[in-house]
């Protein structure tokens, strides 16, 4: 057998022992007439000497060792002097008595260590280097932890993990779809699931009752840290039940993935509807870790003679606690950050609170120590704390302007801690969303999702105000997860397709197979999708989610180690028969 033990399993009550380990070389030091080297593997490193007295040979063989060589080694467990207790296996080393060179390796491109000198684009391409990192695979085997415990919980709560096609039609209506041209059928193309969604409102016709699946999803859309081409959701799907039976169901895979793997009992989580997620956050998925909450100031500021806010449809400000000792250097910084064109403002008023409880403000000119107190009173400011607040012509825009304020406001400040979290459900989404471009109306979840049920006859009169029957779960200001009741019944389904402009022949070209098998007794049901990919990268603390994925692609959607994606040989184009034009 190439091992008895694992490189980090080894401790005192092993002393006395004949071991044989194997694994790679991480470190090589020669002593005077001593060699050490550190043998690591998935588990662990354990400290094999080499003793030039005993074994000159040996010792002379064992000082030619690199970096990454693959060792097989057999010894003799021994108590050691000189103690690590940085390591499990720190209280022993190997008094090796014969040594395999099962591989040799050369230099490898960058070091394979916690902090390591290899770049992103470095690593990426040597990513089978990079996963030897601890720091890198503790984020893999976290993920099975939670992929496995998971699974244990929806198996005990009655869940059939039940796997849905890869190749199916494309659904032009939601990100861009992934397309695989089919030999057997020229100019015809599957498409890669972007969800597995009408195939598990389907398993729910079909009885399954409970359905989940770890699952593979496609999107063809730009990338940022937390997306990316290919992702895996944790998908979930259930009958006979309504909203509060899937939040309860799925608010219980949370705090039993909190406690199972961070030892956290996870408090009932509240809730808020978009609205007002919208109005004091500026967002759909809001931060709540930390206060600051918008307060709306046109009441208090407006009419005053500034015009920029005289004119204004929306005023907003936050209150940032104890920030009353920005320099004028940082408030510039600030007021640089929100003009960027990716945020859009066009710049920033500041109000700072003394210490005598004066308002010291940058508009003072246009505005009363009394008017500025009303202004301190509204926000709820005390001695110490700045004021900063944005305007604009459009409410919701400059709400989400004001949004990543409040967060770059709040990093500076360090109040986002990445090892505390705030969990929430975001309710009550609108279920349309209108487009002044192409005058129609989209869904904002997708066209399965159920109004609710007070809601159906604004429909007819008023579709902007219908609410869905739709639950997003928000930690630490991350959608992990989402989810709504369905539409079940075929009619209610037919009259959300006409509403989003589809025509009969459309509706039934692409959704003919759904809109049948409700014909024969669809159940009510409902289900949620979690991203697994953050998931992990919130327990992992990470920033991205590539870190938690063992081959990610680039930001560019591009697998630097494979050199994806690339040009086909022109004979596969040609049985294909897809004849490509493209301008060099």
């Amino acid at each position: 057998m190439y091992r008895t033990n694992n490189c980090g399993e080894l401790n005192l009550s092993n002393v006395g022992q004949e071991v044989t380990l194997a694994g790679w070389v991480q470190k090589a030091r020669k002593m005077g007439g001593m060699v050490f080297i550190d043998l690591r593997d998935r588990f662990g490193i354990t400290q094999l000497v080499f003793e030039e007295d005993t074994n000159a040979e040996l010792c002379e063989k064992a000082s030619k060792v690199g970096r990454e060589y693959v060792l097989q080694v057999k010894g003799i467990v021994n108590e050691r002097t000189n103690k690590n207790k940085n390591i499990p296996t720190g209280d022993i080393e190997i008094i090796v008595s014969e040594l395999n060179i099962l591989n040799a390796s050369e230099v490898p491109p960058f070091t394979i260590e916690d902090e390591t000198d290899g770049g992103d684009d470095l690593r990426m391409k040597y990513r089978y280097l990079d996963l030897r990192r601890a720091k890198v695979r503790k984020n893999l085997e976290l993920r099975h932890q939670m992929a496995f415990e998971t699974r244990r919980y929806l198996n005990d709560n009655g869940f059939l993990e039940i796997e849905t096609p890869v190749l199916i039609g494309s659904t032009p209506e939601g990100a861009r779809d992934f397309v695989v041209p089919s030999r057997m059928n020229p100019g015809e193309f599957y498409a890669l699931p972007q969800s597995p969604q009408t195939f598990k409102q389907l398993l729910m016709v079909s009885g399954m009752d409970r359905y989940f699946q770890i699952v593979k999803c496609f999107r063809d859309e730009d990338l940022r840290a937390d997306r990316q081409p290919e992702f895996t959701q944790i998908d979930c799907e259930m009958s006979f039940v309504e909203q509060e039976d899937v939040i309860q169901m799925f608010e219980g895979l949370s705090k039993h993935l909190f406690k199972t793997i961070k030892g956290i009992d996870l408090a009932d989580m509240p809730r808020m509807t978009w609205h007002d997620a919208m109005k004091y956050y500026g967002s759909d998925k809001p931060d709540t870790r930390f206060d600051m909450k918008f307060v709306e100031l046109m009441d208090v500021l407006k009419g005053c003679g500034f015009s920029v806010f005289d004119s204004a449809e929306y005023i907003g400000g936050i209150c940032a606690k104890g920030a009353a000792t920005y320099t004028r250097k940082q408030i510039d910084a600030l007021t640089d950050f929100v003009k960027r064109p990716q945020i859009g403002a066009k710049g920033m008023v500041y109000a700072r609170i003394e210490a005598d409880g004066n308002v010291k403000s940058s508009v003072d000119k246009f505005y009363t120590q009394e008017k500025l107190q009303e202004l301190k009173s509204a926000m709820n400011a005390e001695p110490g704390d700045l004021i900063l607040i944005l305007s604009g012509d459009n409410a919701n825009k400059t709400r989400k302007q004001l949004c990543e304020l409040r967060l770059e406001v709040a990093r500076q400040l360090g109040l986002m801690k990445t090892n505390e979290y705030s969990c929430l459900w975001v309710v009550d989404f609108p279920l349309l969303e209108w487009d002044d471009e192409t005058q129609r109306f989209y869904a904002m979840h997708h066209p399965f999702t159920a109004p609710k049920p007070e809601d159906i006859p604004l429909l007819d009169t008023d579709p902007g105000k219908v609410r869905a029957n739709a639950y997003d779960m928000v930690i630490n200001g991350v959608e992990v997860g989402g989810g709504s009741i369905r539409i079940h019944d075929s009619k209610l389904q037919q009259k959300m397709f006409e509403i989003l402009g589809f025509t009969p022949e459309k509706a039934n070209e692409q959704f003919g197979f759904l809109m049948n098998a409700f014909k024969y007794g669809a159940p009510p049901h409902g289900g949620l999708a979690y991203g697994l990919d953050r998931y992990v990268s919130l327990f992992a603390e990470l920033d991205s989610i590539r870190d938690c994925i063992a081959f990610p692609k680039n930001n560019a959607g591009r697998d630097v180690m494979m050199g994806s994606p690339s040009r086909l040989d022109q004979a596969q184009l040609d049985e294909l028969q897809i004849k490509l034009d493209l301008k060099e």
